[in-house]
């Protein structure tokens, strides 16, 4: 019995998840010795943008736009924090927020992570009315699964 077809529910082509993950893992591994040369990992890199625009942030802000939980944040700050980048305070109006801030290294790496998404984009075939496309359908995609998680708590 062919259990490859189209018609099996379990076939690996069929299944959404898989290339979405395979995607990231992918995308990760390209940016991996692009922002090493910044001395960040992909995570950092990540709360570095979201830093950049806002400079000032909660850990619990951070972690619903990255869609990242306190456990995982926390670490990752830690590092953040030891390698000069970011301060974290506690709020002095609420001691159980924890504050996250640029540090003045963390602000001046921005000037050479504007490099960032050139450099990558230089290394792929894809268009940029394609990688907008993308984006946009996927952020579609995030907010139906946001939503659909939203329901079940």
């Amino acid at each position: 019995m062919d259990l490859a077809g189209s018609d099996d529910p379990l076939d690996l082509d069929r299944q959404v998840c898989f290339p979405l993950y395979a995607a990231s893992n992918l995308l990760g591994r390209l940016y991996r010795p692009i922002l090493a040369d910044l001395g960040l990992t992909y995570p950092q890199y990540l709360v570095m943008l979201v830093l950049w625009k806002e400079a000032q942030q909660t850990v619990g802000s951070l972690g619903r736009k990255l869609y990242l939980d306190s456990g995982t944040l926390t670490p990752l700050l830690k590092r953040m924090e030891q390698a000069g980048l970011i301060s974290r305070v506690r709020d002095t109006g609420d001691e159980r927020r924890v504050l996250i801030e640029l540090t003045a290294e963390g602000r001046a790496l921005r000037q050479a992570a504007e490099a960032v998404p050139a450099t990558l984009a230089a290394g792929l075939a894809v268009g940029e009315a394609d990688v907008a496309d993308l984006r946009d359908r996927v952020h579609d995609l995030v907010a139906v699964l946001q939503g659909a998680l939203a329901e079940e708590t």
